[in-house]
């Protein structure tokens, strides 16, 4: 059956094959030719066997291409055309890369103010004979909201191959500013016309004389066409580690986290929006000034468990964790043989106004969270989270099995009675629960040694084959789920196991901004690179994200060793690298003031408070409309473990940001391994030490088997290769 087709390339196939092209590019197999068909300027990739499809590098609008010509200048070339609406040019090249990408550019400069109504779609696969409705294809994933501005393609009719297709929507930042629009939902389309969507301006005008990039294009072609779930995950990662190792990127951001911890901890302690009591116990309220909601397990244990990781860094105590621990016992309910969501003393006071805002309805991800951190806090050594833990995995394995592991998205405590099936029509339920399950069975096997709970996590992964992206339910849940399924492979030896964390893992990154929003509010703040926590959620989300970073961070260290996909030593310590800067950001005192909503869905926020705003939204709307969520104060706390290490004997601290594995501090010297990629740069700041100090130290990084001294640039801040190990040696040997 053929595919419907708009007008603006029902004829893409007959002009191309009516006009002489401009000039042809041979590279890796592939052929690129360029040509002039009236309104439009189409780029057309041919396959080294079969197979083409076109891409529009310019659009006239109402209005034709007058002229256009083609110089290069080193392997680059330039085409500048134009019409009688404006100038264009446009810079084609093949970065070095092992990958077959291309990349053009396109500027437009308008001779006089102008408002655009419409864009059509810049992708059209093209056949040898037939006609563009008769081709076929797959989408594999695409641009959702704000995030990346990608869509990942095969052409199956006539079989050609694979395409990651990547705007670096943050280079359009400029025009989105002069003309007031969004990059949001730019990247997409229906087969047969997919790709870029110029983002329209009807309302205001586009100023003359003025050069802005329309598009900024990265495309990566292969002639695999993946079909299983594991290569279809792997052929994903891969193609955007290999674009994302050419892409302009911003500069990092380092910020003091130490010195914020001490104010996140002193405002988490004295403001009284921050807490309730119950039968003289406190508990943290979930917003700032929420006092009508009970109070929830996993927001005391979403700050209690990273203020312990901290605690413990710092080798300190502190009030707040023992008011926080000596609440939760109370969440356990002998009713049900398990801990709860909502305080069992206070579930009269649920107001209904949401599904799971009623007594005794669980959301499924919901009883896995919290058993997951008390599980996590029992292996740092809480006898107490241990008690709660195993008290309550069984009923978690009698609710696993009552759904086939399967799981609804709400169900009844009590009688395990379906409250609601599917997220949307026809989309099945929580489909990254089983891991979260099987994450917990794994904590499980970890405290007991008992081979039951490893039996029963195999059971639960059966329902993650097949489906690729749809694991990603909820991102901080997919990330650990991703860390488990490692230490799983390596506990069972079941290579599968490693290949379902890929899909996972291409869950989490298909759902991320990897570009940087330069556009109205977001100028203010680093955004490159950030984690959406749902599917269709429409903005990133402070807890989520510190989760997911945590999470990454562990599948580093689980896979230490392994032989893993190379392209996750290039995405997983970049995002590391960005989001230790970036989360910063959700705290009010680091927001300008008229970017923070006025009206606040829950509580309220307070902007000198160091309690962070749940929600960052795109460039043109304000955020924390959600409200200041109290459980994600424990960034800093969970940051700070990860990426600061004390180097006992030269009495310092270094901060690096990237992943690090192995730290060994002895008399004179202490060495770490970076866990990355040897084509990327790591960042290293040695902190609380003199001047004087810094002059007896040395800092060496062990490439191609010998250590090459690294110079500081500037006192104190040393750049390093991605991977390796790293030496630094002070004092008398």
């Amino acid at each position: 059956m053929a595919n419907p087709v708009t007008a603006w390339s029902a004829t893409v196939q007959r002009d191309i094959e009516e006009s002489e092209h401009l000039f042809e590019l041979a590279f890796k197999g592939y052929n690129l030719q360029l040509f002039n068909c009236g309104d439009s300027l189409w780029l057309v990739c041919r396959w080294p066997e079969a197979g083409r499809i076109a891409f529009r590098i310019a659009f006239g609008m109402n209005s034709n291409f007058e002229s256009a010509s083609v110089s290069e200048h080193g392997g680059t070339f330039l085409i500048t055309a134009s019409t009688r609406l404006g100038y264009y040019r446009i810079v084609l090249s093949t970065p070095e890369s092992q990958a077959a990408i291309f990349r053009y550019t396109t500027t437009f400069r308008a001779k006089l103010p102008l408002l655009i109504p419409f864009w059509p779609r810049d992708i059209v696969p093209l056949t040898r004979d037939g006609r563009i409705e008769n081709t076929a294809g797959i989408i594999h994933s695409h641009q959702v909201g704000t995030r990346s501005g990608q869509i990942f393609f095969s052409m199956t009719k006539p079989q050609a191959g694979s395409v990651l297709y990547f705007q670096n929507l943050g280079s359009m930042s400029a025009y989105c500013e002069a003309t007031e629009v969004s990059l949001g939902e730019t990247v997409g389309g229906s087969w047969p016309e997919i790709g870029f969507r110029f983002p329209v301006n009807p309302e205001k005008a586009l100023p003359q004389d003025k050069e802005y990039i329309i598009s900024d294009a990265f495309v990566l072609v292969g002639e695999n066409v993946p079909s299983k779930d594991c290569d279809i995950a792997s052929q994903f990662l891969g193609n955007l580690a290999a674009i994302y190792s050419l892409l302009p990127k911003p500069d990092p951001v380092y910020h003091d986290w130490p010195s914020t911890a001490k104010k996140i901890l002193g405002d988490l302690h004295k403001n009284k929006g921050c807490w309730t009591q119950t039968n003289g116990i406190p508990y943290l309220n979930a917003y700032v000034g929420d006092y009508a909601t009970p109070s929830e397990i996993m927001v005391q244990l979403a700050v209690l468990l990273p203020l312990h990781e901290y605690l413990d860094w710092s080798g300190t105590r502190h009030p707040v964790f023992d008011d926080l621990e000596s609440g939760i016992s109370q969440f356990y309910d002998e009713r049900v043989g398990t801990v709860v969501r909502w305080h069992p003393d206070l579930e009269d006071g649920l107001d209904k106004s949401e599904e799971q805002k009623r007594e005794m309805v669980m959301d499924s991800w919901y009883l896995h969270h919290p058993l997951l951190n008390l599980s996590r806090l029992a292996l740092r050594g809480s006898e107490t989270a241990k008690r709660l833990f195993l008290d309550s995995i069984d009923y978690a394995i009698n609710v696993a099995r009552h759904f086939d592991y399967e799981w609804p998205v709400f169900y009844k405590m009590t009688t395990l009675e379906v409250l609601k099936a599917e997220t949307s029509p026809g989309n099945g339920g929580e489909k990254d629960v089983p891991g979260s399950y099987a994450h917990i069975m794994l904590m499980a096997y970890k405290l007991t040694g008992e081979k039951r709970f490893l039996r029963e996590a195999a059971k639960a992964l059966r329902s993650l084959e097949g489906l690729t992206f749809d694991i990603f339910y909820q991102a901080n849940n997919t990330a650990f789920a991703a860390a488990a399924l490692v230490e799983l492979y390596k506990e069972t030896g079941q290579h599968r196991y490693l290949e379902l964390s890929y899909c996972c893992l291409a869950g989490i990154f298909k759902n991320c901004q990897i570009w940087d929003c330069g556009y109205g509010f977001a100028k203010n703040f680093p955004n490159f690179f950030a984690v959406f926590p749902l599917n269709d959620a429409p903005y990133t989300a402070a807890y989520e994200e510190l989760e997911v970073f945590a999470a990454l961070h562990h599948y580093m260290e689980a896979s230490e060793g392994l032989e893993i996909l190379p392209s996750l030593r290039v995405l997983i310590p970049e995002f590391i690298r960005y989001a230790t800067g970036r989360l910063a950001f959700y705290y009010p005192p680091m927001l300008p003031e008229e970017m923070i909503a006025e009206d606040v869905k829950t509580g309220e926020v307070q902007k000198g408070l160091w309690i962070p705003l749940e929600d960052i939204h795109d460039g043109w709307e304000k955020s924390g409309e959600v409200g200041q969520e109290v459980y994600g104060a424990g960034i800093a706390f969970g940051i700070i473990p990860r990426q600061y290490f004390k180097i006992n004997g030269l009495g310092a601290t270094i901060y690096l940001d990237y992943p690090v594995t192995r730290l060994r501090n002895r008399r004179n010297s202490a060495t770490f391994h970076i866990a990355g990629s040897p084509d990327m740069r790591a960042n290293m700041i040695i902190q609380e030490i003199s001047r004087s100090q810094m002059g007896g130290v040395t800092v060496e990084q062990k490439l191609n088997g010998r250590y090459r001294r690294v110079q500081p640039k500037p006192p104190g801040v040393f750049d390093l290769a991605g991977s390796g190990l790293v030496r630094i040696k002070w004092g008398k040997p």
